[in-house]
């Protein structure tokens, strides 16, 4: 984990773009885009200032740039940090990175700079994490709790878990220094009462996950139904594109296809399906298979019906198969242009929403639908969301540790181990916030990031 050489890489998405960000980062980062600037002095310039000028090797002029200067410890990483706004060319680019390098500078592994904001103390290891989920985010849901984390918000809360339960881990320590004259300076039902509240903090932590998943990677939704409902019609009416092939042959839909869309906010991932139904053919069958387990991985269930094919027996049948799978769903009558008042009467018992798939009737208030019931809407500003696995699996490990914590007051176990419980919850919350952490650890954290953050 060396971190006192100066690191350089482009930090901007290689492409078709106007501008290219090369960066640098480390006590040397000035005196080395100073040898190759061409302008004002950078050593004699302030903090925070941007500096028009040309790079040059010798007196080969490589481009006309925009130099930035952060000076630490005002800067991402805390150390002194250059960025040199160049023209979007791969040659020029590549030739700036080469001449820096040769100047004394070094290529930055994957997620090296957030590394280095971590390691001087810039941000701790959840609010790192929150800065690749930031970049990832692809909707306003996503955006908002990634934002919310970067910033602090999940790490406060367990901040304060942690001081709380320091405190009385110091005084139970402080009995065993005393254990021979069998006195408590901790207050038994207090420690109690301070595992049982965070205990149900992290309990809520935990179980936010699922919400913090859903948001973080998109809501998946299966469009099923028997085939020729017009599942593939409501997939392309959704996506506003001919992304599945319609027919009026049953059984086109062979395989799962998936798409994207943004519904208020909320990433929602479509997967239109197999048409549901016994069949002879392997293919389709094999479809079908994959339909129901689809089904069974969903976050939520859109059932279309066809009541030109299918009476209220059949759709009722259909509706209970689905909610035996326990997964959330919708029903939906398509073809509402083809039906009857009667027929539309008899089906409202069901209480469906009536669309036309095929002339976009319903379909926005079928979105307004899906936003109710995954229920992730309403999310506020300072809600506290746990979308990391890591993160999950640490306040898991908390949690046993605090009801074996729990276990040891109510059995009268000795202070020595009530202590070694609580110290297992401690280190399992700074697993998370990397007040506890490996080389390991993160390595395999900052290895999934882009090369320039």
């Amino acid at each position: 984990m060396a971190n006192n050489d100066t690191i350089v890489a482009l930090a901007t998405a290689t492409g078709s773009g106007a501008i290219a960000v090369i960066r640098l980062s480390g006590s040397e980062a000035i005196p080395i885009v100073n040898r190759v600037f061409k302008g004002k002095d950078l050593a004699m310039q302030a903090s925070h200032t941007v500096h028009f000028g040309t790079i040059r090797d010798g007196d080969d002029m490589l481009d006309e740039v925009l130099v930035s200067l952060f000076i630490a410890p005002h800067s991402y990483t805390k150390e002194d940090v250059v960025e040199i706004s160049t023209h979007n060319s791969k040659y020029i680019i590549e030739r700036i990175i080469q001449l820096l390098i040769k100047q004394g500078g070094r290529a930055a592994r994957p997620g090296e700079f957030t590394l280095r904001a971590f390691l001087n103390g810039r941000m701790d290891l959840s609010q790192a994490e929150a800065v690749a989920d930031l970049i990832a985010s692809t909707s306003a849901a996503s955006h908002q709790v990634a934002m919310q984390q970067m910033r602090g918000g999940f790490s406060n809360e367990l901040k304060s878990l942690r001081e709380q339960l320091i405190q009385f881990a110091s005084l139970v320590e402080l009995e065993l220094d005393f254990s021979e004259e069998d006195v408590e300076f901790a207050n038994r039902d207090q420690l109690e009462a301070l595992i049982v509240d965070i205990h149900a903090v992290i309990r809520k932590l935990i179980g936010s996950f699922e919400q913090g998943n859903v948001l973080k990677n998109g809501v998946p939704v299966v469009i099923a139904g028997k085939p020729n409902v017009g599942k593939s019609t409501l997939l392309n009416t959704l996506l506003n594109e001919e992304r599945a092939i319609v027919s009026d042959i049953a059984g086109t839909t062979r395989d799962t296809i998936e798409d994207e869309i943004n519904v208020g906010g909320v990433t929602f991932r479509f997967i239109d399906t197999a048409g549901i139904r016994d069949t002879q053919d392997l293919v389709e069958a094999k479809g079908v298979e994959r339909t129901r387990e689809k089904m069974r991985q969903a976050r939520l269930i859109i059932y279309l019906a066809d009541p030109q094919q299918d009476n209220l027996d059949e759709i009722t049948d259909q509706i209970s198969e689905i909610a035996q799978l326990g997964v959330p769903f919708v029903v939906v009558v398509n073809k509402t242009d083809l039906l009857h008042a009667e027929h539309r009467e008899l089906l409202s018992k069901l209480d469906p929403l009536f669309i036309s798939a095929k002339n976009n009737t319903g379909v926005e208030e079928l979105k307004e639908a899906l936003l109710r019931k995954v229920n992730l809407h309403h999310l506020d500003a300072g809600d506290v969301v746990v979308t990391n696995i890591r993160h999950v699996e640490a306040l898991r490990k908390t949690e046993n540790s605090l009801e074996r914590v729990l276990e040891g007051i109510d059995g009268a176990v000795t202070s020595d181990f009530l202590a070694m419980d609580i110290r297992q919850a401690l280190h399992h919350l700074g697993e998370i916030t990397g007040s506890v952490s490996t080389d390991d650890l993160l390595e395999n954290i900052f290895s999934k990031f882009c090369i320039g953050k």
